[in-house]
């Protein structure tokens, strides 16, 4: 019977030889996309979109906790949510991050943000984060679809190899939501930014490989579609 040690030992080496190319159209990894789902429409982030930033990140007072463990605070007025989005829209012009909007695709409101950052066609990496989403569109599928719409958008368009989430070490909330993406915790980095409290702050970073993408596609997938027919299911009298 052969070791699982060493089973796991050659198919590392194997991956290993694999050769290792850019990415095959390196200009789509800065031209950011729009892309649409049955809950959530994502499309690049607009100086217009201050006002609704702004209702979407207080909506049902959610503002504190929904920004939590954001750098930014949650915009208290008109003047906050512009500088935010301002912020955003600089960074995209240095090639720092790539901000996206949510949208609830049925209404059209923006119901968040997020956005793609440490994009690198040569290595075929990016990152996701900068995530927030307004208190009403919790746990209703809206944020596991946007992932879903992403990690396809990277995996099966882009080509990448790998795609990364970083979160605070306090924030276990948000590590068990990257974790049930079927992403894999993969170590801590050390006073790797410094929260707007003016503390060091710990990261951990997750990440899933193109070998990983299969299983979490058909993973989240499925977990859309159990959604959807529960929403369908006619009421039953007892």
């Amino acid at each position: 019977m052969t070791d699982p040690a060493t089973t796991d030992r050659l198919g590392s080496d194997r991956r290993a030889r694999v050769p290792a190319t850019p990415a095959p159209d390196p200009d789509a990894w800065f031209a950011l996309p729009v892309l649409t789902g049955t809950l959530v429409t994502l499309r690049p982030l607009t100086a217009e979109d201050a006002d609704a930033y702004l209702a979407a990140a207080r909506a049902d007072g959610g503002g504190d906790e929904v920004f939590r463990w954001l750098l930014d605070p949650a915009p208290t007025d008109r003047a906050e949510a512009i500088q935010q989005v301002q912020a955003g829209l600089a960074a995209r012009a240095r090639g720092v991050r790539y901000p996206l909007a949510q949208l609830d695709s049925s209404t059209g409101t923006l119901i968040g943000s997020t956005s793609l950052y440490e994009v690198d066609p040569t290595t075929r990496t990016l990152a996701i984060g900068y995530t927030w989403l307004g208190r009403p569109w919790w746990r209703t599928g809206h944020n596991t679809e946007s992932k879903l719409l992403l990690l396809t958008h990277a995996f099966d368009r882009l080509g990448a190899v790998r795609v990364v989430w970083h979160t605070d070490i306090n924030n276990a909330r948000s590590q068990a939501a990257i974790a049930r993406l079927g992403a894999t915790r993969e170590g801590l980095l050390r006073k790797h930014r410094i929260r707007r409290n003016g503390t060091w702050r710990d990261t951990v970073q997750y990440a899933m490989t193109d070998d990983d993408w299969p299983a979490a596609r058909d993973f989240l997938s499925g977990r859309l579609h159990e959604r959807r027919g529960r929403r369908c299911a006619p009421d039953r009298l007892s």
